[in-house]
């Protein structure tokens, strides 16, 4: 390895590390040896390769200087050449012990993140709803990629490079004190001028690099909110294009600024290290030429020890940022930890059940819940805040009770805030009631298994989500073994089949970003449509007809009375018109139940329903069940 080449490995490191004055957390290692283990003797053989390419390292100068002292000392041909021979055969070696060790090293890294990944990312599904609207997307998506490959790092490189750099630095030494003490000992003086540069500069580099980071990011954000269609669309609406232009060339301009000092910095770091190599070899043969000259050390050893001069001082700065690097991965496995420590709310208990066969009831049984506070949910580094918002627990609903028999339908309305949503989420156990019980088919839903409370609930938000993939896929997220003709079937019944069979691709056609690329009556029946193919027995359906035009209302109205046929259903409706022939209307107001009743005996008590049909409806005096 050349000086040039060591400089800029140095600059590597100290680019790719943060160094943190930090004792070292046995747990945090005893964690790291647990996602270790299974890869252990691919490891233990890992490391085997560093240490025989150490020892192949230094052998390669003691040959050379072999072969000059054979060429002065009038040697025979066939020793130079049996020592050229020699040494292409060592360096034929170091090539193929270099490309398997590359190999193992990237199935070592590679296994390694394909664990830690699988973990996070199988914690994070566990994780309540509370997680998800509380975390920044970004943030817990860094853990996965950056933080994951951080925590890699210290076993493809780290752990060998400390390994095969110690033992070179050993061997070396032992060798070059061996062929001149003299030399070895100015080679070790000089050593500071080399490292210390590295080290200070090095620094001031991974400052620059984190600044340009931050930069990059600011950028990126904003260009992923205005590249976005929501994002896109408001600017249009409301934006100032040239102020747009000018605030987004700012922060381009501090980026571009950010990367002409970085460039200048870097080429500065790497000529002062390249000089400063320069000149101890440069010392180095002044001193063993002249202890040549007066016949106190051999010729070859001269050249050997130049050439183990570079075998010396990159082992000697690789170890030195060696506490840096290693740090910098126990901090990326803290924080992948970090994540993975984090218990989810909602576990289903060892004796979970299944749901029961059959028609199913709803009861919800003196119900009060309040959502938890952040810091039994989230992370402030996931947050990115500097700590967590304590407040929560405080209590929402307020003795809830009420039953749906199978095949009922059980309406919630109120005004906006009142709890009728919370209600909604806590029948899949989004989340868990602090008192009372909620039960599905006479079962308490915290003694029934997840999976099967899954297959056995359906529901349909009023933002009808769609990922990024085709009308099939977002299909088959309900039954992944469907057929076609089971998937046009629910399209059918969803009143959805002829604009499907009108798209270019059918089945196959991508339908954007969220679902952007259909409008939002389309969308909703598309969530519908997989609501139908799921057959579930119980259906929640929380503001399904929100936002729409009357005449997409009419047509989700359709595909929901298909969806709701024979089916035990809990309905949360902003239009009253949509629920007057729900079984029971039950009226929630500050997460109590203030009325129940059928439409036309609620209009008849001309209560708190009366009212709300009345402002809707925007009619006067008391309502009658005659005036509908």
């Amino acid at each position: 390895m050349s000086m040039e080449t060591t400089a800029w490995t140095q600059l590597h490191s100290v680019l790719n590390a943060q160094e943190e004055r930090r004792p070292f957390d046995r747990a945090t290692l005893r964690r790291i040896g647990a996602f270790a283990r299974p890869h252990r003797r691919r490891i233990a053989v890992f490391v085997l390769l560093g240490v025989v390419t150490a020892l192949l390292a230094v052998a390669t100068p003691l040959l050379a200087g072999l072969v000059v002292d054979a060429i002065v000392s009038d040697g025979d041909e066939g020793t130079v050449v049996r020592l050229a021979l020699l040494i292409a055969l060592i360096a034929v070696v170091e090539a193929a012990l270099g490309i398997l060790a590359r190999r193992l090293s990237a199935r070592l890294g590679e296994g390694l993140i394909l664990d830690l990944r699988t973990a996070v990312f199988d914690h994070v599904q566990r994780m309540p709803v509370a997680f998800f609207t509380r975390t920044r997307t970004g943030a817990l998506v860094s853990r996965l990629n950056n933080d994951v490959i951080g925590a890699q790092r210290a076993f493809s490189n780290t752990l060998s490079g400390v390994v095969s750099n110690l033992v070179t630095l050993v061997l070396t030494l032992a060798v070059m004190l061996t062929l001149s003490w003299q030399v070895t000992l100015l080679a070790l003086v000089l050593l500071p001028v080399f490292v210390l540069p590295a080290r200070r500069m090095g620094r001031r580099m991974a400052r620059m690099q984190r600044e340009a980071a931050a930069l990059n990011a600011a950028m990126g954000t904003r260009m992923t909110e205005r590249f976005s269609a929501p994002g896109a669309t408001l600017v249009k609406l409301f934006g100032r294009p040239e102020e747009e232009s000018r605030e987004f060339a700012d922060r381009a301009r501090r980026v571009a600024g950010i990367g002409i000092r970085t460039a200048t910095a870097q080429s500065a770091f790497i000529t002062a290290l390249t000089l400063v190599s320069a000149l101890a070899l440069a010392l180095v043969y002044g001193l063993g030429g002249t202890l040549a000259l007066r016949g106190t050390l051999e010729p070859g050893a001269v050249v050997s020890l130049a050439l183990l001069l570079t075998r010396l001082y990159a082992p000697l700065t690789a170890l030195a940022g060696a506490r840096v690097e290693v740090m910098s991965a126990l901090v990326s496995f803290e924080r992948v930890f970090e994540v993975l420590d984090l218990k989810p709310l909602i576990e289903d208990r060892p004796d979970a059940r299944p749901v029961p066969d059959g028609p199913v009831t709803v009861e919800f049984d003196d119900v009060r819940f309040g959502y938890p506070s952040a810091d039994k949910v989230s992370l402030a580094s996931l947050e990115e805040v500097a700590s967590l918002d304590t407040r929560g627990g405080t209590e929402v609903l307020h003795g809830v009770s009420f039953r749906a028999e199978p095949g009922q339908t059980v309406a919630l309305v109120g005004s906006s805030g009142a709890g009728k949503s919370t209600i909604a989420q806590l029948l899949p156990r989004l989340y868990d009631v602090d008192a009372g019980a909620v039960r599905v088919g006479g079962v308490d839903v915290r003694d029934l298994s997840a999976d099967s409370l899954r297959g056995t609930l359906g529901m349909v938000t009023q933002d009808g989500h769609l990922f990024h993939d085709t009308v099939r896929a977002n299909l088959l997220l309900a039954r992944p073994e469907a057929t076609d003709e089971e998937l046009w079937d629910a399209l059918r019944r969803a009143r959805l089949d002829t604009l499907v069979h009108a798209l270019p691709d059918g089945l196959d056609t991508v339908v954007g970003e969220r679902g952007y690329r259909l409008s939002g009556g389309e969308r909703q029946r598309m969530t519908i449509a997989r609501l139908l193919l799921a057959r579930q027995r119980v259906v929640v359906l929380d503001e399904a007809t929100a936002h729409l035009d009357n005449t997409s209302e009419a047509a989700v109205q359709e595909a929901l009375t298909e969806a709701l046929r024979d089916r035990t259903a809990l309905v949360i409706a902003h239009r009253l018109s949509t629920v007057r022939t729900a079984d029971q209307i039950l009226v929630v107001e500050e997460g109590r139940i203030v009325e129940r009743g059928t439409h036309e005996t609620l209009l008849a008590a001309d209560g708190r329903y009366a009212e709300l049909y009345r402002t809707q409806f925007q009619q006067r005096g008391p309502v009658t069940a005659t005036a509908v």
